[in-house]
C-alpha cells in the first residue's frame, strides 16, 4: 500500500475505541462481528504478502487483540495451513468477544501452547503479532518483553495486528520494547501513532482496513490529526498569469551566514530562488559575498554589518527568513531583534530558534508579528519549550501543539514524521528518508517554506505544503542515487519540478 492509500484522517488509540464503541452500540454491528472482519482483513494481507507460508506462529495476549489473532488462527486452521498459538497470558483469563474468538480457534483445532523460555520459532515462516494492541500505556511488562524480543531475534517476517506490540498507538513512542514489523494492518481508524516518531523503523509497511464500519460512524469526531498529501496540497499555488513579473511573487529576505556558516544561509536561498520567489536578496559578513555571487548570481547579495544596514533591507523585502547559519553572537542577536520588531513575514530556523530560546523579551515581541513560522528539529523544540530532548520524541504532537499555542505560530517540528501544527490544527508528514540526516537539509526547508510565503501562502499552508515537497524532494533525489551521500542541495532541481506539478 501506498501512502496515498492510507486514510487522510489519523487518530488517538481513545478516538477508535469510541468509534468502535459508536459502530456497536448505535449502528448494532456486534463487536464479534468487527473482529472477523479484522482478522479476516490481517489473514488476507498475510497471504498477500507471503503466499505460501510454510508455517504461522500467532503470538497472543488476553484483549482484543488477542481475539483478532484467535480468528487469524482459526482462519489460517481452516485453510490447511500449519498455525499455532503462542499465548503469553491465560486463557481463561479470556472475556467477551475475545473469548469467542478463542473457541473458534479451538473448533478449527489450532494447537494453543503457552509461552515458555523453551518456545522456539525455528521453521515457522512467519509470525503474527497480536500480543498487545492499542491499549497499552506505560512500559511493556516483563513476560510480554520476554515475547518481543524472541520475536525480534527471529529472521521470520512479522505482521501485527493493528499496531506492534509495545509501539504507543497516540505518539509513535517504544515504551520499553516493540515488535518490528515487517506489515501492520490496522483498522476502524489510522492511529496517529503509526505515523511520526520511532514508528518509522517498527511498523514496515502499513495497510488499512475499515472493517466496513459505516460512514456516519466517523461523523461524531473530529480526527486528531491529518495525513499531508501532496496531491491535495500542490493546488495550492495557481497557475501563474502570462502578464506576470517578478514583483507578484515576493521578495525572500535571507538574514544569515555569519563567520565560517555562509552556505547555511546559501543553500536558503537557493531554495527559495527554486520554490518561485520573484526576488531574493541575503543578508550576510561581508566575507561571503563573492562566494555567493559565484554560486548563485540570480540572488542579490548585501556586506550587512549593522542593524541600520539590515533595517534597509528589510524595507524592500515581503518575507524574512533568519537563522541558517545566524550564529549567537551580538551580530545575530541584534539583528534578530530588528527583525521580530518588524511587521514582515518570517521563518525562523536554527539559530533564530536558539536565541529566541535564550531570551524570553524576544517571544513576546514576537507575538505580535503578523506571521510566523517556526523550523524546529526536537533539540530547538527541547530549548524553546525548556525540557529535555527526550520530552519532545515522547509525544512530537503535543510538543508540537504547545509551540504553537506558545508563540502563537506555525510549526514544523521536523524529523521522521514531520508534524506540522497551528493553535487549531496538527497534521503529520510522511515523506522523507534517513538521507535527510545531514547538514543543510533545514536551511533548504527555511527557503521553501518563505518562497511559499513570498507567494501568498497562509501559514500554515506553506508550513504544510513547504514539508511535503521537502520530504518528496528528497525522497526523489534518493531514489536517484540512494540515502548514503545524499546532500540538501541535491533536493533543489527536484523542489522546482514538484512545485510546477511535475
Amino acid at each position: 500500500m501506498t501512502a496515498s492509500d492510507l486514510p487522510v484522517v489519523a487518530y488517538t488509540a481513545a478516538q477508535v475505541r469510541e468509534l468502535d464503541r459508536i459502530a456497536i452500540e448505535e449502528f448494532a454491528v456486534p463487536g464479534i462481528v468487527l473482529m472477523k472482519r479484522a482478522g479476516r482483513a490481517a489473514f488476507e494481507q498475510l497471504l498477500a504478502y507471503w503466499p505460501k507460508p510454510e508455517a504461522i506462529t500467532v503470538f497472543c495476549g488476553v484483549g482484543n487483540n488477542a481475539g483478532d489473532g484467535y480468528i487469524i488462527a482459526g482462519l489460517a486452521a481452516q485453510q490447511n495451513f500449519n498455525v499455532r498459538v503462542v499465548t503469553v497470558a491465560e486463557t481463561d483469563k479470556l472475556t467477551g468477544d475475545a473469548r469467542l474468538a478463542f473457541e473458534f480457534a479451538k473448533q478449527a483445532s489450532v494447537p494453543i501452547e503457552p509461552f515458555s523460555d523453551d518456545t522456539s520459532l525455528d521453521g515457522f515462516g512467519v509470525v503474527v503479532d497480536a500480543l498487545l494492541g492499542t491499549g497499552l500505556n506505560g512500559e511493556v511488562r516483563s513476560r510480554y518483553q520476554q515475547a518481543i524480543e524472541l520475536i525480534n531475534r527471529g529472521q521470520q517476517p512479522v505482521l501485527a495486528v493493528d499496531i506492534p506490540s509495545g509501539l504507543c498507538a497516540d505518539t509513535g513512542n517504544v515504551l520499553g520494547c516493540s515488535v518490528v514489523a515487517s506489515v501492520t494492518v490496522t483498522f476502524i481508524g489510522l492511529k496517529q501513532g503509526l505515523l511520526t516518531g520511532d514508528a518509522a523503523d517498527y511498523v514496515g509497511d502499513v495497510r488499512f482496513d475499515s472493517l466496513s464500519v459505516p460512514d456516519d460512524v466517523y461523523k461524531s469526531l473530529v480526527p486528531a490529526a491529518t495525513r499531508l498529501s501532496y496531491n491535495s496540497l500542490s493546488t495550492l499555488l495557481p497557475p501563474r498569469a502570462r502578464v506576470s513579473h517578478k514583483g507578484h511573487f515576493g521578495h525572500v529576505l535571507v538574514v544569515g551566514g555569519n563567520h565560517g556558516m555562509g552556505g547555511a544561509a546559501l543553500m536558503a536561498a537557493q531554495a527559495a530562488a527554486r520554490c518561485g520567489a520573484g526576488l531574493i536578496s541575503v543578508a550576510t559578513q561581508p566575507e561571503h559575498v563573492s562566494a555567493f555571487l559565484a554560486r548563485q548570481p540570480e540572488i542579490m547579495v548585501k556586506p550587512t554589518e549593522t542593524v541600520a544596514d539590515l533595517v534597509r533591507l528589510l524595507s524592500a523585502a515581503s518575507v524574512v527568513v533568519v537563522g541558517p547559519g545566524l550564529g549567537l553572537d551580538e551580530w545575530a542577536q541584534h539583528f534578530l531583534s530588528a527583525i521580530i520588531k518588524s511587521p514582515l513575514p518570517m521563518v525562523i530556523d536554527a539559530d533564530g530558534l536558539n536565541l529566541i530560546a535564550e531570551a524570553p523579551a524576544l517571544l513576546e515581541q514576537a507575538k505580535g508579528a503578523k506571521t510566523i513560522v517556526l523550523t524546529p528539529h526536537p533539540a530547538e523544540a527541547a530549548r524553546l519549550l525548556g525540557v529535555e530532548t527526550q520530552e519532545i520524541n515522547r509525544d512530537r504532537f503535543a510538543a508540537a501543539a504547545k509551540l504553537a499555542a506558545n508563540y502563537n505560530a506555525a510549526v514544523v517540528l521536523k524529523g521522521a514524521g514531520s508534524v506540522v501544527a497551528t493553535t487549531h490544527a496538527l497534521t503529520v508528514s510522511g515523506y522523507g528518508n534517513p538521507g535527510m540526516a545531514g547538514g543543510g537539509m533545514g536551511d533548504v526547508l527555511s527557503g521553501v517554506i518563505g518562497a511559499l510565503l513570498a507567494q501568498h501562502l497562509t501559514a500554515f499552508d506553506a508550513a504544510q505544503l513547504g514539508t511535503v515537497v521537502h520530504g518528496l524532494a528528497a525522497d526523489r533525489a534518493a531514489a536517484n542515487g540512494g540515502e548514503r551521500g545524499l546532500l540538501a542541495t541535491d533536493l533543489l532541481p527536484h523542489l522546482r519540478q514538484l512545485l510546477n506539478g511535475m
